[in-house]
C-alpha cells in the first residue's frame, strides 16, 4: 500500500501466558500446529499489501527474530520493501519500553526517516482476518487524524476492552476504559451491542510524532495507546471508528485476543472442529509461516484394541509420529510424538513434544519439548496436577512447561 508504514508492536512479555512465554516473546509462541502467534498479523500485512512493517521487540525476543528472518524473508529492499525487527535501543531513552504508546515513541526517528503518509499500529497476539486497506481507505474519505478499529460485543463483556461513544458521523467523542459499571456506553452500528477497541490504529504521521511527544512529557501518563493517547486526542484531532470488517469466509465475525492461557486453549480448540470458526483453507487469503524441513507425519499400528495410531478431529502437523497411541480433538505441532497405548483428548501439544506409552492426557498444554515418561496422567486430578508442580487455569487446563 503507497506511502503507508505498519508497525507491529511485539515486546510484550506475555505474563498471562506464562508458562509458555517463559523462554520466548508472546508473539512467539507456536499456535495451531504449524505457526506462531505474530504470524497471523504478518499474513493480514502481506494480503493488505502493507509492504513496510516495522517489528518493535523487546522482551526474549531471539526465537522471534529468528523467526521473522527465516520465515519472512520475502520482500524485495528494491522496491522498498521490508520487514524489519527493531529491538529496544534507547535512542531516546535511557528506560526500556513503558507501554505501547513509548515503544513507538522510542523509535519516532525510524517513522520520520520512512516519512510515510500514514502510520498503521498492530498487535502481535491477535488471531483474525483484515483488510488493512479498507482501513485505510476509510481513514482517507473520512479525513480522519485518527481511526480506531472497533469490535461488536455484547455489553457484558464490556469490562475487557476500551469503549467506544461514536457519533452518528463515525467520529469517536468518548473513550471508557474496561467499564465496570454495568451499563457502558451502547454501539452505534449496533445498539444492542458495543464497540470495543481492537487496539489498531491508524494515525496520520504528523498527528502521531505530535501525540507520542506529548504523552513523553507528561509523567502522570502510562504510556498507553487505549488509556492514554487516544481519549488525549479526542479533544484536538478528528478521531473516527472502523467498524471491524471480517473476511474469514465465516458467518461468525472472528476475533481472538490470545493474552491468557485460557483464551490461547480456546483459540486452538476452534481450529479443530468439524467446522472450524477460523479458516485457515482459504486460498484467498493464506497464512503464512516459516516452514521447517519436516517428513510428512506418519500413523502407525492398526492393532484391533487399544494399539492403534489414529487421530481424530483434531491438527497433526509434519513431522509427527502417532505410534500406537489415540488423538483425539487436539493440535498436535511439529515433530511430536505419541508412542503406543496413549491416550490424548482435547490437548495441544507442541514443538518436539514426545508422550510415553501408556500415558493419558485431558484437556492440557505440553509446552515445547516436554518429554513425559511412560505411564503419565495429566488432566484427571487437579491435586495431583499441582502437587507436581503444573499450571492450572481458571477453566481448569492444565499446562506443562
Amino acid at each position: 500500500m503507497e506511502n503507508l508504514l505498519a508497525i507491529l508492536l511485539a515486546g510484550g512479555a506475555g505474563e498471562r501466558l506464562y508458562p509458555l512465554t517463559k523462554d520466548t516473546a508472546k508473539p512467539a509462541v507456536p499456535f495451531g500446529g504449524a505457526y506462531r502467534i505474530i504470524d497471523f498479523t504478518l499474513s493480514n500485512c502481506i494480503n493488505s499489501d502493507v509492504r513496510r512493517i516495522l517489528i518493535l521487540t523487546q522482551y526474549k525476543s531471539l526465537e522471534l527474530i529468528r523467526h521473522v528472518r527465516d520465515g519472512w524473508n520475502i520482500l524485495s529492499p528494491e522496491l522498498g520493501e521490508y520487514i524489519e525487527v527493531l529491538p529496544p535501543m534507547q535512542r531516546v531513552s535511557q528506560d526500556w519500553y513503558q507501554g505501547t504508546a513509548d515503544a513507538v515513541f522510542q523509535n519516532f526517528q525510524s517513522i520520520e526517516a520512512d516519512a510515510p503518509r500514514e502510520v498503521l499500529i498492530l498487535s502481535g497476539d491477535q488471531i483474525y482476518k483484515m483488510n488493512y486497506h479498507e482501513m485505510v481507505d476509510w481513514h482517507r474519505r473520512n479525513a480522519a487524524d485518527i481511526t480506531v478499529a472497533t469490535l461488536q460485543v455484547r455489553p457484558d463483556e464490556a469490562p475487557r476492552f476500551g469503549v467506544a461513544e461514536i457519533e452518528s458521523d463515525y467520529r469517536i467523542v468518548g473513550f471508557e476504559e474496561k467499564p465496570k459499571h454495568g451499563n457502558p456506553i451502547r454501539s452505534r452500528f449496533d445498539s444492542s451491542m458495543v464497540s470495543a477497541s481492537m487496539g489498531i490504529y491508524v494515525f496520520k504521521t504528523d498527528v502521531l510524532l505530535r501525540a507520542l511527544h506529548e504523552d513523553a512529557q507528561d509523567n502522570a501518563s502510562s504510556h498507553d495507546f487505549g488509556k492514554d493517547v487516544i481519549p488525549r486526542c479526542l479533544h484536538t484531532d478528528r478521531v473516527v471508528a472502523y467498524d471491524f470488517r471480517d473476511i474469514n469466509a465465516k458467518q461468525a465475525r472472528y476475533w481472538r485476543d490470545v493474552g491468557t492461557l485460557d483464551a490461547y486453549y480456546e483459540a486452538n480448540m476452534d481450529l479443530v472442529s468439524v467446522v472450524p470458526e477460523f479458516n485457515l483453507y482459504d486460498t484467498g487469503w493464506p497464512i503464512r509461516t516459516r516452514v521447517t524441513q519436516q517428513p510428512p507425519a506418519k500413523f502407525v499400528f492398526a492393532q484391533e484394541g487399544r494399539r492403534m495410531g489414529v487421530a481424530v478431529d483434531s491438527v497433526v502437523s509434519a513431522g509427527c509420529i502417532v505410534s500406537g497411541g489415540r488423538v483425539l480433538h487436539s493440535v498436535l505441532s511439529p515433530g511430536v510424538r505419541v508412542n503406543s497405548y496413549c491416550e490424548i483428548e482435547y490437548s495441544i501439544l507442541m514443538p518436539g513434544v514426545e508422550v510415553g506409552r501408556y500415558s493419558r492426557i485431558s484437556r492440557a498444554i505440553l509446552n515445547t519439548g516436554v518429554n513425559l515418561p511412560e505411564s503419565t496422567v495429566i488432566g484427571f486430578d487437579p491435586d495431583a496436577d499441582r502437587a507436581r508442580g503444573y499450571t492450572i487455569t481458571e477453566a481448569g487446563i492444565v499446562v506443562v512447561g
